[in-house]
């Protein structure tokens, strides 16, 4: 593992940036409308109170976090990567000492507000260490490890499994509670499925007079692959090469802007995929 000061400080300042915005939320937000977020910070949440207020106990944030986390940082080092889990836990880290050392602020007390707008952040927080190929700890590694095993945008997925953990909050303290935080938890899903598009594809069939070049120049950009098949206009009755390629939603626009110079007469239909079976190309977490 090489540290490069360039790109790594960046990395470092977007976690402490990320961390301290994720703990402002929970103290702002979350806590204000006694919210539940799901994953880890969740069950932190949870475990805090429920050590409130059966047995009068104030644990801090850090320490409860920090254990819950333990099994997703062992599948981050053992699967995923070890300088992305290394980041991922500076996150984890620094977002309980912030939470545990930041006072809280009071912006509204309407809990509608609260689970639409720190629904919004969170999503933006999570998006955020994504991009700075780290995450926020939690259910976020096993959501990271389908992804790039299964080859499925699986953020929806781990939205189910926070509603498993609301519900537990609904039963110790209130319904409420956890109904609000059950939006709270589905605005962030929609943010994180908006900002953050790595894991989702995107099909391509252009239809060209200069198939090999393209196929060649999209393996050259994403590193997948593309197959040929070769047709022919119906009104014109003249031959073209139609190319066949499944990208990343993120590699989407520059293979067509790539395409749309080498041939300014390419037709190019783009279809979202919800799911492939087959080798896809991912570049590896470092």
């Amino acid at each position: 593992m090489k540290f490069e000061w360039k790109s790594d400080g960046k990395r470092i300042l977007t976690i402490v940036f990320a961390a301290f915005l994720m703990a402002m939320n929970i103290k702002t937000f979350v806590r204000t409308g006694d919210l539940f977020p799901g994953g880890a910070t969740g069950l932190t949440i949870l475990v805090q109170r429920s050590a409130q207020m059966f047995f009068s106990l104030e644990i801090p944030y850090t320490v409860i976090n920090l254990i819950l986390n333990a099994i997703p940082v062992y599948i981050g080092f053992r699967y995923i990567g070890k300088k992305f889990t290394l980041y991922s836990l500076l996150m984890i880290f620094l977002t309980g000492i912030f939470t545990d050392m930041i006072p809280g602020y009071v912006i509204t007390y309407d809990i509608l507000l609260i689970a639409i707008f720190g629904g919004i952040i969170n999503g933006t927080v999570i998006s955020t260490c994504l991009r700075a190929d780290a995450t926020s700890g939690g259910t976020d590694f096993l959501a990271i490890y389908l992804s790039e095993k299964k080859g499925i945008e699986s953020f929806n997925f781990v939205l189910g499994i926070n509603v498993i953990i609301l519900a537990t909050a609904g039963l110790l303290f209130g319904w409420d509670k956890a109904l609000y935080s059950i939006i709270f938890q589905y605005v962030s899903t929609q943010t994180l499925h908006l900002l953050y598009r790595n894991y989702q594809r995107q099909t391509l069939i252009i239809v060209t007079e200069k198939g090999d070049e393209i196929a060649s120049r999209i393996h050259e950009i994403c590193h997948h692959g593309a197959t040929l098949l070769n047709g022919m206009g119906a009104h014109e009755h003249k031959e073209r090469q139609i190319v066949y390629s499944v990208v990343s939603v993120s590699d989407t626009q520059k293979v067509i802007a790539e395409v749309r110079k080498i041939d300014p007469h390419a037709f190019v239909n783009s279809i979202h995929t919800t799911e492939i079976a087959g080798h896809f190309y991912m570049k590896p977490k470092d």
